[in-house]
């Protein structure tokens, strides 16, 4: 790496000297809050409003939500001089209609985002243009694809029943206080791993051993921010010396190329060894669907490239375990606080699936749950588990909010605070209502993209959507049906600051097995 010139240094320590002082020297953070203008961050010279932002790091998500509503929606946040963290933070509809649909093209993930994100590599997550279109007709295939569809319903039922269950039910006998988020987590890490490999890592289990594939996926995660609010230069700085949250990130780098490398290496074998053939008709997995693709149909992609199957495998186990195990953490809790919606949901559960025993499949009723369904869509809005979005246009423009943007502006949509907006969602927009998703004649409302974005917009909308609601119903239903959750009163339940909104503190409980179903 090229060497740090003495402006950039001095720069650094002068930004860590400052960033000593803000988190050891209470009278001057009083006066640089005092400084604060309603509900802006101070913009001081060279250092800009990072310290502000830093300063309410802790509650960066709420703060968010203030700052957007005073700000008329958008918001420009002034970084360290000669940084390049100038942000155009949005959360107008028109503004994301227009960026994620009707002007798309101009609008792209774009090369700065490519290097905060580069351990995903060339997958879905950090691809553009040609390469990106290929990626996604690939993805839009796999997840249409039949075998597929039947692979990861038949998973999903045997991760809860010979996985979830007997831990719950362990749980429940031994009167044992447990950590939900590390359940769901674990759970979905399993999942998504036999969803993309055929084989199970068992990391659900009552001995709870600790699988260096996931943890590095969190060091990776605490890095990834850490790139967000610390200006390039520092973070390159510690990555060429290698110290810090960049020694993390490149060993959890080196954990995910070694482990990719062997179950590719295996999965090849595998496919070699019973002699398949280089059709997908009877593809299950998606590690084995991407090993013996038709190159003919994507030209960008190469199979028997190793790194081609890493990048892919880094995403779909970034997306499929963390996101999801948020949204059913949050969800619970949101369920403690709110028993009246509870009480619906069971009663709903109670009218419209059968009432025999446990491990029946009820997928074919889950359409019938509309309250389920809508408490589970007003628990994305509240707590969406991608809490931002990063944009670039390829080109200058002027949004429809009137804001004027250069080539490769920062755009960050703020997700979290969007779904907290009275000019959108009304004055009760901070209130869980499971009802504004219903309407009059009891079917499910639906709310256009740009205002409802836990699942993105335009051509990028998520294609595991359906796949992500059907399984979070199914484990809701399993555990609903045959346990009561009972959530620690008096812990702290606040947001972590990341790219997934998870609980900062993890979110305890007990379990209490139900004497019947649907009590």
């Amino acid at each position: 790496m090229a060497s740090i010139g003495l402006y950039e240094a001095f720069i650094a320590f002068f930004c860590l000297f400052t960033f000593y002082f803000f988190f050891h020297t209470k009278p001057f953070c009083c006066l640089l809050i005092q400084k604060t203008h309603k509900s802006y961050p101070w913009n001081w010279p060279v250092l800009g409003m990072l310290p502000g932002v830093l300063l309410r790091l802790h509650h960066i998500y709420d703060y968010s939500v203030e700052v957007l509503e005073c700000s008329n929606l958008t918001f420009q946040f002034k970084g360290p001089w000669f940084a390049g963290m100038d942000t155009l933070v949005t959360v107008d509809s028109a503004n994301i209609h227009y960026m994620l649909t009707s002007n798309f093209s101009n609008y792209i993930k774009g090369p700065e985002f490519h290097e905060i994100f580069e351990v995903f590599g060339d997958g879905i997550v950090n691809s553009d243009s040609d390469l990106w279109r290929n990626l996604r007709k690939l993805s839009q295939a796999t997840f249409n694809h039949q075998g597929f569809q039947n692979f990861s319903t038949f998973t999903t039922r045997s991760k809860l029943t010979d996985g979830l269950v007997p831990l719950l039910n362990h749980f429940a006998e031994e009167e044992m206080v447990v950590d939900l988020q590390d359940v769901f987590q674990r759970f979905m890490f399993d999942t998504t791993y036999i969803f993309l490999t055929g084989s199970d890592p068992r990391s659900l289990s009552i001995e709870m051993p600790e699988a260096e594939f996931a943890k590095a996926f969190d060091d990776i995660g605490e890095a990834v921010v850490y790139r967000h609010i610390a200006p390039r230069f520092l973070w390159n700085l510690q990555k060429w010396i290698g110290i810090g949250t960049e020694k993390n990130m490149m060993e959890a780098n080196a954990t995910l190329d070694r482990v990719c490398t062997k179950f590719i290496s295996s999965k090849r074998e595998e496919i070699r060894s019973q002699g398949i053939t280089r059709s997908q008709g009877d593809c299950k997995d998606l590690l084995t669907y991407h090993i013996k693709l038709d190159t003919n149909k994507y030209e960008l992609l190469n199979p028997e490239d190793d790194k081609f199957l890493r990048d892919y495998a880094v995403g779909i186990m970034a997306a499929g375990r963390d996101s999801t195990a948020a949204t059913l953490t949050w969800f619970f809790w949101i369920l403690s606080e709110n028993p009246n919606v509870l009480t619906k949901i069971l009663q709903e559960m109670n009218t419209n699936l059968p009432k025999k025993g446990n491990g029946q499949d009820k997928s074919s009723y889950m359409n019938k749950l509309v309250y389920l369904h809508a408490a589970l869509s007003e628990s994305l809005r509240l707590y969406p588990p991608i809490p931002f979005e990063r944009k670039s246009p390829i080109k200058p423009d002027v949004l429809p909010s009137g804001h004027k943007v250069k080539s490769n502006t920062n755009i960050m949509i703020f997700i979290y605070a969007l779904g907290r907006m009275k000019a959108i969602w009304g004055e009760d927009a901070i209130d869980f209502k499971p009802e504004r998703w219903i309407s009059e004649t009891g079917e499910l409302k639906h709310e256009p993209s740009f205002k409802f974005l836990s699942f993105m917009a335009g051509p990028r909308t998520c294609l595991g959507k359906n796949l992500a609601m059907n399984l979070m119903k199914t484990v809701i239903v399993e555990i609903l049906q045959n346990y009561e959750i009972r959530v620690i009163s008096g812990q702290k339940i606040e947001p972590k600051p990341g790219l997934i909104l998870q609980m900062k503190h993890g979110l305890k409980a007990t379990i209490a097995k139900k004497c019947s179903s649907l009590d």
